[in-house]
């Protein structure tokens, strides 16, 4: 059996066609009308990544307020709260227990 045996028949021809397809493909893929494309899927590509961008950067925003609210929360109304909690704990311990 020869080298170049198995090109007989049905293989050869699909050796063939495969080196044609490639070939064209290669031609389509790199013509002005495919590069058109191309460029026209990643502008969306972008506008997507923009359009997500914009979104993450307004919950971000949305959640430094949530929180600047809560630490002024804490601040300002839970501090008290905890002043008179102390407040009355000391009190209690400073009165002499019963014998």
């Amino acid at each position: 059996m020869s080298t170049l045996g198995f090109l007989k028949g049905t293989h050869g021809l699909l050796l063939g066609a495969g080196v044609l397809i490639g070939s064209v493909g290669a031609k389509v893929l790199t013509s002005d009308g495919a590069k058109r494309v191309y460029v026209k899927a990643v502008a969306a590509g972008l506008r997507a990544k923009q359009a997500c961008e914009d979104t993450v950067e307004r919950a971000r925003a949305e959640m430094d307020d949530i929180v600047a609210e809560a630490a002024y929360l804490n601040e300002t109304v839970y501090s008290v709260e905890d002043e008179e909690d102390s407040a009355s704990d000391t009190a209690a311990e400073t009165v002499p227990a019963k014998a």
